[in-house]
């Protein structure tokens, strides 16, 4: 693989990890509100169930004062139970007087009664006669008397209904109270299993951001798996890149220096060439000098070269003198 396939696969795998970074970031996001509403929840949860013991708490005190209520109406009732077989008694006995009573009514009795006296004290009678009416008076009153049995039969009948009246009133009473309460304890009741369900409602919408929320942290962490690997492979290729072009710059490092001693080299080269030819020249003009001053001392004339050679060495010399 080229050092660009592997460039190009290295911007690749940073995608990738940008794209899987942003989808951490989003994760991490989601779940830190999956968790603030999961505690918003859990907190509405808990004062959901304090909410429902005060409620079950009011109905349990309701319904123990609704036991109370029954057992004193119940009382009460206990109590009307022998006044109504009194009472019963007292109609059968009544019954049986009434069937010994006369067919006269009562008021027709008492007036023959007070008939009857009016004419024993208001009229001279024989002793016989007055007698008579005397024995007629006592069977009137006997058949009387059948009468105020009754009518004292009636009083108690009359006295046990008031007794009776009473205990019913008492025993209506604790019954409607009883009867309210009951219907409050109810109204509790339907409240409290109305606070149950919200309850319920409630904690599952929690776990369910938990279980979200476990997910998301799953989520993420097998992410960061994966862009741990892919950076890995990342930084693999980064290192062979690095080595490549480590032996690539190494390799151009030598050939620079080859070439810049090749050039040197040359360089040298050309001098010792340069050297060599500046001795060769100052060897020939030397030897040429010498022989133009020898024909000037002999009296020959120069030729121009030879008079530009003289003429070169006479200022060489002066610059000599001068130094």
């Amino acid at each position: 693989m080229s050092t660009q396939d592997k460039l190009n696969q290295i911007t690749d795998l940073r995608s990738q990890i940008t794209v899987l970074k942003d989808q951490v970031n989003k994760a991490d996001v989601e779940s830190k509100k999956q968790v603030e509403k999961r505690n918003q929840l859990n907190e509405q949860a808990k004062k959901i169930n304090l909410e429902i013991r005060d409620i079950k708490k009011q109905r349990d005190e309701i319904n123990q004062k609704v036991q109370a209520l029954k057992q004193e109406r119940d009382k009460v009732r206990v109590k009307i139970k022998p006044i109504m077989d009194e009472i019963q008694a007292i109609n059968e006995k009544k019954e049986e007087l009434r069937k010994k009573a006369p067919h006269i009514r009562q008021k027709d009795i008492q007036k023959e009664i007070n008939k009857i006296d009016w004419k024993i004290q208001t009229e001279s009678l024989d002793l016989q006669e007055e007698k008579r009416l005397v024995g007629e008076v006592k069977l009137l009153e006997t058949q009387l008397n059948g009468y105020k049995k009754i009518e004292k039969q009636n009083k108690k009948i009359a006295d046990h209904m008031q007794e009776k009246k009473t205990l019913d009133a008492q025993a209506g009473t604790f019954h409607k109270e009883l009867s309210e309460t009951a219907k409050r304890s109810q109204e509790l009741h339907e409240s409290m299993i109305a606070k149950i369900a919200e309850g319920k409602s409630v904690k599952e919408e929690a776990d369910i951001l938990h279980k979200g929320f476990i997910e998301n942290k799953e989520k993420i962490k097998n992410l960061l798996v994966d862009i741990a690997v892919l950076t890995g492979q990342m930084l693999g290729l980064h290192n062979t890149v690095r080595e490549q072009n480590k032996e690539l710059r190494e390799k151009e490092r030598v050939s620079r220096e080859t070439e810049r001693a090749f050039r040197l080299k040359e360089r040298e080269e050309q001098e010792v060439q340069r050297n060599k030819k500046l001795l060769d020249e100052q060897a020939l003009k030397t030897k040429l000098g010498a022989q133009a001053k020898e024909k000037l001392d002999k009296g020959e004339k120069l030729s121009w070269n030879e008079f530009q050679l003289m003429a070169s060495d006479t200022e060489s010399e002066d610059v000599d003198t001068q130094k």
